[in-house]
């Protein structure tokens, strides 16, 4: 019998057509449903090894915090402790060393709601967008946040004295992807942000926008913030493709 959904199936990884058996999902059908679920599951609940994440990135100057929740639980519960920092971590970061001037733009590589998503994509997706900054661009050390909200990246920014923040982020899972990495870009970042107020880059994951064109969006929009002092709506992505052979020199 001809499957009428099997040429459609080819083009999305939604849940398309399953069939029944009496009056459920068949075996396969339901087992696949089983093990997406645990996965979002196991994301939103694992921890991401930041030792060895810093281990990974070195030479790459790392700093380690933490926000003011103290543990997953806290984290999942009160989403405004996952926006600030834990004040001893605010206070060591006021008193790192700086140079003649402020850092144009600093990374945090963050936790987030999918520990899965940092794991598989984080850091070669921040390898793709420092290659793509401007070389006189100063560069703050890596920030590697846990029990982080995407807002966190603003307190983190603004005790460094940061222009610029990019927090790399594991956004919520789903049941047909896992382990998906968005890239928040704030420009003048301090506490009290607005969402408006940031450019968003979601769905870098291997079925979706690769590590290259995320590295490459995001030094467009960095650049762009800078030339005209904004970001969120009032910057629009309009970034030229990224074309193969820039592509293959970016992933090596």
């Amino acid at each position: 019998m001809i499957d009428p959904f099997a040429r459609f199936r080819i083009a999305t990884r939604a849940r398309i057509g399953l069939g029944r058996s009496g009056d459920a999902l068949p075996t396969a059908a339901l087992l696949d449903f089983q093990l997406a679920h645990a996965r979002a599951r196991d994301a939103v609940h694992g921890a991401v090894d930041f030792a060895a994440l810093a281990g990974e990135l070195d030479p790459v100057e790392t700093v380690a915090v933490n926000s003011a929740a103290a543990d997953r639980a806290e984290y999942l519960r009160r989403p405004d402790l996952g926006r600030r920092l834990c004040d001893a971590d605010r206070t060591m970061l006021q008193a790192l060393p700086r140079g003649e001037r402020p850092w144009d733009i600093v990374f945090v590589i963050a936790d987030g709601l999918s520990a899965t998503a940092v794991a598989h994509n984080g850091i070669a997706t921040f390898a793709a967008c420092a290659e793509r900054l401007p070389k006189d661009w100063t560069v703050a050390p890596v920030v590697l946040a846990a029990q982080s909200r995407v807002a966190l990246g603003d307190d983190i920014a603004h005790a460094l004295g940061a222009k610029m923040v990019a927090i790399l982020i594991g956004e919520r899972p789903g049941l047909s992807v896992a382990d998906s990495l968005g890239i928040y870009l704030t420009l003048d970042p301090r506490p009290g942000r607005l969402e408006s107020e940031r450019n968003c880059i979601s769905n870098i994951h291997a079925n979706g926008l690769s590590h290259a064109e995320a590295g490459g969006k995001l030094a467009w929009l960095a650049r762009e913030a800078r030339r005209i002092g904004l970001t969120g709506i009032g910057l629009k992505d309009e970034a030229p493709p990224l074309i193969e052979a820039e592509a293959k020199t970016l992933l090596g």
